[in-house]
C-alpha cells in the first residue's frame, strides 16, 4: 500500500512561556518567525524544513509533561548536518544557559551523535547528526 501522507507539515506544541520558547528557536537556533496569532495566542516558527506552532498554555500553572508516565510527545528530534555543527550548537546552548540533559555523544556505536536539551517550556529537544564530518 502506498502511504497516504507525505511527511510532516508542522508540529504543534503547547508551551508554558510562549515568547521564551519562540526565542529559543529564533534567537538560538536561527529559525524565522512565520507569523503570530495574538488571539489564540500562537507563534509559528520554521527552519525552512519544518514548521512548529507554539501555542500558549491556557492556564497560569500548566502541568509539566512526564515522558515516563504520560502519553504524548517524548521529544522533538531535529537534524544537524555535521558533527562540528553539533559541537558548536552544544557550546552555544551551554553559553546561553539552556538546560542540557546530555551533550553530544555517540548513538550506539556511531558514527551518528546526538544531544538532548530542554527548551524554556520544558519540552525535550534532541539534536541528531548522522555522523558526517565537518
Amino acid at each position: 500500500m502506498t502511504a497516504l501522507t507525505k511527511g510532516v507539515h508542522h508540529v504543534g506544541l503547547t508551551v508554558a512561556n510562549l515568547e521564551a520558547s519562540a526565542q529559543f528557536f529564533t534567537g538560538l537556533l536561527g529559525w524565522h518567525e512565520v507569523k503570530r496569532n495574538p488571539d489564540y495566542p500562537a507563534i509559528f516558527v520554521s527552519d525552512g524544513y519544518i514548521m512548529l506552532t507554539l501555542w500558549d498554555a491556557k492556564v497560569d500553572a500548566p502541568l509539566a509533561f512526564d515522558r515516563k508516565a504520560n502519553v504524548g510527545l517524548h521529544h522533538l528530534a531535529l537534524q544537524v548536518e555535521t558533527l562540528s555543527q553539533l559541537e558548536a550548537l552544544h557550546q552555544q546552548l551551554v553559553d546561553a544557559g539552556v538546560n542540557i540533559e546530555f551533550g553530544p555523544e555517540l548513538v550506539k556505536a556511531g558514527p551518528a551523535k546526538h544531544m538532548m536539551c530542554y527548551e524554556p517550556s520544558g519540552i525535550r529537544i534532541e539534536f541528531f547528526c548522522a555522523g558526517v564530518a565537518n
